[in-house]
């Protein structure tokens, strides 16, 4: 069975509560459980792993390439546009990684623009809500060979 790590960034602890007009009234609970769902039915395994703090988030992805997951979906938040330091633990995965947003990052602010993760990402999916997450699972799943 494949494993996909869920990373999920700053402040998704707050979904749901933040920003409906934005993100929606879904929680992160509800998201998880969505994913899960969906990875049983497509015949993997999804973890998933909150944090608000960086250094955090760097240290489960090397524990992700540690354990040998086979894929890894990110929704890093604010941190897309500036953390290199997360950037560069992600480019230490030599699985797929699918960057994911809620919002449609290239229709907001023009600092949401810009993605530090970009070159280094199989893909993006971003603007379909919650959906976003499952569009993600699919894609991951499909590169994976």
């Amino acid at each position: 069975m494949k494993k996909i790590l869920m990373l999920h960034g700053i402040n998704h602890n707050m979904f749901g509560k933040r920003d409906p007009a934005q993100y929606g009234t879904v929680t992160l609970a509800e998201i998880d459980a969505g994913l899960q769902a969906l990875g049983r039915e497509l015949g993997c395994e999804v973890e998933s792993f909150q944090t608000n703090c960086e250094g955090a988030m760097c240290e489960r992805i090397h524990q992700g390439f540690s354990d040998g997951v086979d894929g890894v979906l990110i929704n890093a938040g604010a941190w897309t546009h500036y953390s290199y330091g997360i950037r560069d633990a992600l480019a230490i995965l030599t699985v797929p990684v699918v960057e994911i947003h809620m919002s449609n990052i290239h229709a907001r602010e023009p600092f949401r623009h810009h993605s530090v993760f970009a070159e280094i990402v199989k893909g993006q999916i971003c603007g379909f809500g919650a959906h976003s997450y499952q569009l993600g699972l699919r894609a991951v799943l499909s590169a994976i060979a």
